[in-house]
């Protein structure tokens, strides 16, 4: 027979390292949260790890409870920290009732992928307003443009991106935002009731070691809408960034980033197992009723559909 003592003994060991192996853990994912708020790489990595660094807290919290319940107040504190870090990308609570005035959609099509085709006409089967494709070659801006024109009159592209509208568009123009190539524009959508500004953005790529001419374009977003005057104004389109990315707190200084209204992250890629939302949207003096995400033709991107008022 086992010595009672010893057993004893083993078991107190054995919740020992427990704790110890909790506290690192928990010391690990506080580090990881913490990077999310420092510009740069490191925060662009952790912005999109975030939302699963929480799934590992909550895994770790569960445990704690079970075998270390002496590690709970070491465990709490990535659990705060984390917290904060993710609500600015936390979805809306509240539904904002009222009359809708513009409905828009945007979707990376994914250059080369011939999907762009069905994307667009699953996007205009979906009753919006105004449809932004961005990751456009020229055979899918073509075929966008044949699938689009009866039902889309209205329409401006410029480099990889496009914008098809029910409606009149006026002051169309290509924007550089600091790059020497042209991957946003803007236009004014004339509906009958309001003229609202619509910026449609294709971010330039992140790659390890490389994601300055994202953070110039993300910056240049931000001045340019800061100076823009209209009264109405949203922004869509492919970010290349995280909800929580540091390099998107100039632009969110100035405009209001959308929250998901259907209770999820809004995660948007990619489309097969969404881990993280770059496909973004923000507004000013509009407000939101509704903003879900949709799946529509081929594409690795998920869309972003969004209901405004005024």
């Amino acid at each position: 027979m086992t010595d009672p003592a010893l057993r004893t003994t083993a078991v107190r060991r054995s919740r020992r390292r427990a704790a110890r192996g909790l506290a690192g853990t928990s010391l690990v994912l506080l580090l990881a949260v913490i990077c999310t708020w420092i510009p740069g790489a490191i925060g662009t990595a952790g912005a999109v790890l975030l939302p699963w660094a929480g799934v590992a807290l909550l895994a770790v919290l569960v445990l704690a409870l079970v075998f270390a319940r002496r590690t709970l107040f070491v465990v709490l504190v990535p659990v705060v920290v984390w917290a904060m870090a993710i609500a600015p990308s936390l979805p809306s609570l509240t539904a904002t009732a009222g009359t809708s005035e513009l409905t828009i959609v945007s979707q990376n099509v994914r250059a080369h992928s011939g999907g762009a085709a069905a994307s667009a006409e699953e996007l205009a089967d979906s009753g919006v307003d105004v449809i932004a494709l961005v990751e456009l070659d020229a055979d899918s801006l073509a075929a966008a443009q044949e699938t689009l024109a009866a039902r889309y009159p209205h329409s401006y592209a410029v480099g990889t991106v496009g914008v098809w509208s029910r409606y009149p568009l006026a002051d169309a123009e290509p924007l550089s935002l600091g790059l020497g190539w042209k991957r946003a524009l803007r236009v004014t959508v004339q509906t009958p009731d309001a003229a609202t500004a619509v910026y449609v953005l294709h971010a330039a790529s992140v790659r390890p070691g490389r994601q300055d001419d994202r953070d110039t374009m993300l910056a240049g977003l931000a001045q340019t809408v800061a100076a823009d005057p209209a009264a109405s104004l949203v922004v869509v389109g492919d970010f290349n960034a995280a909800s929580t990315d540091p390099a998107m707190n100039a632009l969110r200084a100035e405009v209001d980033w959308v929250r998901p209204t259907d209770g999820s992250l809004g995660l948007t890629w990619p489309a097969a197992f969404p881990v993280t939302r770059i496909d973004q949207v923000f507004t000013r003096g509009m407000t939101v009723e509704s903003s879900t995400t949709m799946r529509a033709g081929n594409s690795d991107h998920l869309a972003t559909r969004t209901v405004l008022g005024g």
